[in-house]
């Protein structure tokens, strides 16, 4: 059976009393978790303890699959919408016809890719602490429901410049989806289960290359009606992502308050999270763990990672049919051929995080070899002959897929390397402002002028970027190897090791946080 603590300091996680606890500070400054397991160790019952966690994962994986499918189906929906009219629609191409034969110029294309992001960067911050802050299903819910309404005002745009202000706003909202799925799996799950489950989430963005991809292909169908085909595929999603955003209402805070577990079960959900050092959730913000994330090295390595790699995502996912169509292909052939990139995504993303769940230190090793297929497939894209329907460049498109596996990585290291919410949400931030740098350089290495020429600076600048990657990787690897080593040299007691756990500490502060490489 599991074994509670006395009731000292048991307080509802959503009343406003904070009375003090045994060291006398305030239990606002700690995490919510001490209030129901206190600061001492507790024996727990294995077969509660596995109960807890298959309720938690059908409560969560699903739709969070769901939920950020959605987030990636609507930033590629871009992709697909230009092959069916948007671009002439909405004026976001120019042809100079002073040439011979006449230019096409795609800049206006690119930026409406990259002002997403420039909104995403934008949100990041602020609705990162705001989900910290508050009740975490009213702010996803609220905040999703909002998205939902931009998606579908898509179809009312009649300028490339519209376009500009909804990409933006778009971007804003959506930020908060990836960085609150972050810091939701690393509040419920130890540092070992996270690699599985923050892969299934992101995993979504192969499954709903394919799943978009077959939608886009029947919307292709469409020949009548009002709209044009590329406006029923932006309220159609926008139609989805208000279902989603009715059910984020339901999102618990934290094992402490999750209403479908049984008292028992919160219990043992939350003490078998003491042993990692990780913590639950704190909802102050404290100004001194965004000190130490603004000095430790980690931060940066782990930035630079997922700004290089990302820069694969920027391009693929806004003009990766556009770039297959000049391989001979037509526009239904173009979407069609998104679906063995995205499988192969889906496929790598949760191999990885399996390998990862069962093998201890293996995560810094498989991004580095996931990165090598990617440099191959951007190689045999530029030098291969892109003669009428020619084959190589397609598979080399196809290998760019394992990209997928190398950001679930960088994810999964950057999220189960730190400890504090307050670092936690900064962490979750600066990741996801990586990946917006990432997909703003993307398309802009895009220059269709140099297309004869197979665009040389798209695929040189992802080989290089992925370079970058690696170098920051063995990097990390032997900061944390350093950082564990001296961790190692403080000698152990495990009463001090229970106490600590509870105490929002970061994972600088705590002798007895341990870093997973």
């Amino acid at each position: 059976m599991t074994s509670k603590p006395e009731p000292t300091v048991g307080i509802d996680a959503e009343q406003g009393g904070h009375p003090p606890s045994s060291d006398g500070r305030d239990l606002s400054e700690k995490d919510e978790a001490i209030a129901m397991v206190g600061e001492q160790s507790h024996t727990i019952d294995p077969v509660i303890a596995a109960r807890a966690v298959r309720k938690i994962d059908w409560f969560l994986i699903p739709v969070m699959v769901f939920g950020y499918g959605l987030v990636y189906y609507d930033k590629a929906i871009l992709g697909a919408a230009v092959l069916f009219g948007m671009t002439t629609d909405l004026q976001l191409t120019q042809t100079d016809r002073s040439t011979t034969p006449p230019t096409v110029d795609t800049s206006r294309l690119s930026w409406a890719t990259s002002l997403f992001y420039f909104g995403m960067l934008a949100g990041l911050y602020p609705l990162s602490f705001a989900f910290q802050r508050f009740n975490v299903g009213r702010v996803l819910g609220t905040t999703v429901v909002l998205w939902s309404g931009i998606c579908m005002l898509t179809a009312a745009v009649t300028s490339y410049k519209g376009l500009y202000a909804q990409r933006f706003f778009l971007g804003f909202v959506e930020s908060i989806v990836p960085t609150g799925f972050m810091c939701i799996i690393s509040g419920f799950y130890t540092q070992q289960e996270q690699s599985l489950r923050q892969s299934w989430w992101f995993s979504s963005t192969g499954l709903f290359t394919i799943i978009g991809g077959s939608m886009n292909y029947g919307f292709a169908q469409i020949k009548g009606g009002a709209l044009a085909s590329w406006q029923y595929i932006y309220l159609l999603a926008g139609v989805l992502t208000f279902l989603f955003g009715l059910f984020c209402f339901a999102m618990p805070n934290s094992p402490v308050t999750a209403w479908f577990l049984t008292e028992e079960e919160k219990f043992a959900a939350v003490e078998r999270l003491r042993h990692a050092q990780t913590g639950v959730r704190c909802t102050k913000i404290k100004m001194a763990h965004i000190r130490e994330s603004l000095v430790d090295p980690k931060t940066y390595l782990i930035f630079v990672m997922m700004a290089s790699a990302y820069t694969m995502n920027g391009a693929v996912s806004g003009f990766g049919p556009l770039i297959v169509s000049t391989f001979g292909w037509s526009t239904l052939h173009s979407i069609l051929f998104q679906f063995p990139l995205g499988g192969l995504c889906l496929i790598v993303i949760l191999v990885t995080g399996y390998l990862g769940s069962k093998i201890r230190n293996i995560r810094i090793i498989m991004l580095i070899l996931t990165c090598l297929p990617v440099i191959a497939g951007c190689a045999i894209i530029w030098k291969s002959e892109w003669s009428y329907r020619a084959a190589a460049p397609v598979i080399g498109y196809s290998i760019t897929g394992f990209f997928g596996g190398t950001v679930s990585l960088i994810i999964t290291i950057g999220m189960s390397n730190v400890a504090g919410h307050t670092k936690k949400s900064f962490m979750s931030a600066t990741i996801f402002a990586a990946y917006c740098v990432g997909n703003i350089v993307g398309p802009q290495m895009v220059k269709s002028q140099t297309r004869a020429q197979h665009y040389p600076e798209l695929w040189l600048g992802l080989i290089i970027c992925y370079v970058i990657c690696i170098a920051a990787a063995v990097t990390l690897y032997f900061v944390l190897v350093a950082a564990n080593k001296k961790k190692d040299a403080t000698p152990e007691n495990e009463d001090e090791r229970a106490k600590l756990a509870f105490q929002d500490l970061t994972d600088l502060e705590n002798p007895y946080f341990r870093y997973v490489l």
